[in-house]
């Protein structure tokens, strides 16, 4: 009987995978890369892609921590228009149906320079 326990316990750890690594949320920016150097006359174009998890809605689009607008796409492409010479940081976070953020997110900076 013991045997019996004894695999039966083998079987049930040895096929658990944990759900929370299926379902946690992430965030990759793919344009512009982290510390770009941008054009000032040029309109930014976002290009990212989101997994929600469990707890994630809809994402934020954040520039220099004023939120700028609500991504609902899984995966996209958004203009954020031009910038202002200096530093910038760009953001994208997942947050929950109360537009809380729940974590997961990217930040890049970027640096607006006009050019020669």
């Amino acid at each position: 009987m013991r045997t019996a326990y004894v695999l039966a316990a083998s079987l049930v750890l040895g096929c658990y995978v944990p759900v929370s690594l299926a379902a946690d949320a992430s965030v990759v920016i793919s344009s512009p890369v982290n510390g770009a150097k941008l054009d000032p006359k040029t309109p930014v174009k976002l290009d990212y892609e989101v997994s929600m998890g469990e707890k994630g809605d809809h994402t934020h689009l954040y520039v220099d921590k004023s939120e700028a607008l609500t991504l609902r796409g899984l995966k996209g492409a958004h203009s954020i228009g031009t910038l202002s010479p200096g530093q910038h940081e760009i953001c994208v976070k997942v947050v929950n149906k109360a537009h809380t953020p729940i974590g997961a997110q990217q930040c890049i900076k970027v640096s607006v320079e006009p050019t020669a």
